[in-house]
């Protein structure tokens, strides 16, 4: 069964993290497809149907971002809003979503103990990310949990980052089933 990762990063090139997972996700041709949204649209115009037709074909699906404000970039949130529609993902005959597997691999500029009640971001990443595991059930998908790596702004090392790939790739056969 084959993985769709969405790629929403808005400037890849300048990505340690993102950059090094695409190239450890290519290694991979038959398992997986990327498909980069800002590549893809850099005018912010979406193909709505063709993005809709990418995302029956596959019932495994990553979104692969990295957190901007504890949310996700601006394109893929225009991405949800103009092509998860009613009457195709939800809805009384929305069902094209219905039990895909929906996944999350997040790079995430802080440190791992400031997503704590006690750190200095004062939420857990389970409680950030909570819009898209409501966003999943209102669907029908079925939500996976998150793949992130911390660190990624100025700590993670390259050492670090190499090592996410590899885990990266892991969590991606582990839950294609």
């Amino acid at each position: 069964m084959k993985t769709l990762i969405i790629l929403a990063h808005p400037n890849l090139e300048a990505s340690r993290v993102n950059q090094r997972w695409k190239e450890e996700l290519r290694q991979y041709p038959n398992d997986i497809t990327v498909h980069e949204l800002y590549k893809e649209y850099p005018d912010g115009n979406i193909d709505v149907p063709r993005e809709q037709n990418l995302l029956e074909g596959y019932h495994h699906i990553i979104l692969q971002f990295p957190l901007y404000w504890y949310s996700y970039p601006p394109l893929l949130k225009k991405w949800f809003d103009e092509v998860w529609t009613y009457g195709w993902a939800y809805g009384s005959k929305g069902d094209k979503l219905k039990g895909k597997r929906l996944g999350l691999a997040i790079s995430i500029g802080d440190k791992q103990e400031n997503y704590q009640p006690e750190g200095s971001v004062s939420f857990t990443v389970d409680e950030v990310i909570a819009p898209f595991k409501a966003s999943a059930g209102h669907v029908g998908a079925v939500a996976l949990p998150y793949f992130a790596v911390f660190g990624a702004s100025f700590q993670a090392s390259d050492e670090d980052i190499n090592h996410s790939a590899k885990e990266y790739i892991n969590y991606i056969l582990k839950h294609q089933q």
